[in-house]
């Protein structure tokens, strides 16, 4: 694999854990660095700071599911998709 992964520098998974507020109430989520930064641009192409990007999807997710039974892994799939849809438009131009 020529440390295409393994090569990666630690502190991009090194996780990060921040003090958010959340529908009035504060809560932490704890991350790796790496997907702190994905938040920075999925907030940022929504004209919004990461917690109130965070605070939309909370809300999102709620509406749609009833539920958030583990919301830190809903954002780790969220950025994933995010960067998945961002590579299929690449490709179409």
């Amino acid at each position: 694999m020529c440390n295409v992964y393994t090569g990666t520098p630690q502190d991009r998974y090194e996780s990060d854990c921040r003090s958010i507020r959340i529908q009035g109430c504060v809560t932490s989520i704890r991350l790796e660095k790496e997907f702190w930064e994905i938040l920075d641009q999925m907030a940022e192409e929504e004209d919004q700071t990461v917690p109130q990007f965070i605070n939309v999807l909370y809300g999102e997710i709620l509406e749609t599911h009833k539920d958030v039974s583990n919301f830190t892994s809903f954002l780790r799939v969220a950025c994933a998709i995010f960067l998945h849809r961002k590579g299929e438009v690449m490709q179409t131009h």
